[in-house]
């Protein structure tokens, strides 16, 4: 997803709030504080690093409708989480950075790390595949 289609959902949503719409209030700041747990509309996924299906914590994660994603990154090695329908992309996230703030609240998918395949994790109920077997950087 890019930046421009994030701001757009966002904006929407911050006028339908305002309107009285739908009842869905935005973050006041999509910048997520604190480490590994949830913050306002924020939640926080931890990359741990490349361990197949506890790569990412909490997985399965619940993220509610009108809440955004934040991956954090506290690997020591950069990672690159992607929807597997490919809907959502982070781009690279460096060891200790968080991704940019993504719109996933009841979305119900599976994803994965492109660097490291090995590396999987579902949203809202979503089987979360099974690994492949690691090869390369393996934690």
């Amino acid at each position: 997803m890019t930046r421009a289609r994030f701001a757009c959902v966002l904006a929407a949503a911050v006028l339908a709030a305002n309107c009285g719409g739908s009842g869905y209030s935005a973050p006041s700041s999509p910048t997520p504080t604190g480490g590994g747990s949830n913050s306002g509309n924020v939640v926080t996924i931890t990359i741990n690093g490349v361990n197949g299906k506890q790569s990412f914590s909490p997985n399965p994660a619940s993220v509610p409708a009108g809440q955004v994603v934040v991956f954090k990154n506290a690997d020591k090695v950069t990672h690159h989480v992607m929807l597997d329908d490919r809907s959502v992309d982070t781009g690279d996230i460096a060891p200790g950075a968080s991704s940019n703030p993504v719109p996933l609240g009841a979305v119900n998918a599976s994803y994965h790390c492109t660097v490291h395949p090995s590396m999987v994790g579902s949203l809202n109920g979503a089987a979360t595949p099974e690994p492949p077997p690691c090869t390369g950087y393996c934690g």
